[in-house]
């Protein structure tokens, strides 16, 4: 899967690793991720799919710790996550708002199998262990796109490995190593006043 990293991406695994910190930076992260799928559905089904994928990725920020404590790179632990939402956009019919094409989600499976069955995810239950005690909000699904599905905005061709752009355009396989410094400031949500008070 081809996804970005650059120093916003390192102080937010810093921030969601805090105590405190870390619920700004969920709640800033969700609402960017409600909002970037958001904008790839129609207009018509975005009300109807909200309150579902602000409570799902709210719990894919639990996932993405885990990784991290599993010991898997920043990328890929975020690649996971990624891969975690795909699923749940095949299974509800929502091939328009995925980042690579359905063809390609059992390679994608593959690649992560040791840490998905660890934690009890799988294609048709995407959160696994992570879904959240009440369950997730319903949203309605689209099943016929699956008969002949749409990917506008899918890139294939990366199931191989996790393909990471740097914040210097540049295409790395695996991920850029983490700076040194990293101000946790610059994750989104947090600022100075959140992490002194």
């Amino acid at each position: 899967m081809k996804i970005q990293q650059n120093v916003r991406h390192w102080a937010a695994k810093q921030a969601l690793t805090m105590p405190v910190v870390g619920e700004y930076a969920i709640d800033k992260l969700v609402d960017i991720h409600t909002s970037v799928f958001l904008d790839r559905a129609a207009e018509d089904h975005r009300d109807d799919r909200r309150e579902y994928l602000d409570a799902f990725f709210e719990a894919t920020m639990d996932t993405y710790v885990a990784a991290l404590e599993d010991s898997y790179p920043e990328a890929e632990a975020r690649e996971i996550t990624h891969i975690q939402a795909n699923f749940a956009f095949y299974n509800h019919g929502w091939t328009e708002m995925m980042e690579f094409p359905s063809d390609e989600l059992d390679v994608h499976y593959d690649r992560y199998a040791e840490f998905f069955e660890s934690h009890d995810i799988a294609i048709e239950d995407p959160l696994g262990e992570f879904t959240p005690e009440d369950g997730l909000p319903s949203a309605p699904s689209t099943p016929e796109r699956l008969e002949e599905p749409e990917h506008p905005y899918a890139e294939g061709g990366f199931a191989d490995d996790v393909y990471v752009e740097t914040g210097d355009g540049e295409l790395v396989v695996g991920g850029g190593e983490e700076p040194d410094e990293v101000d946790v400031e610059a994750a989104p949500g947090v600022d100075e006043e959140k992490i002194e008070g």
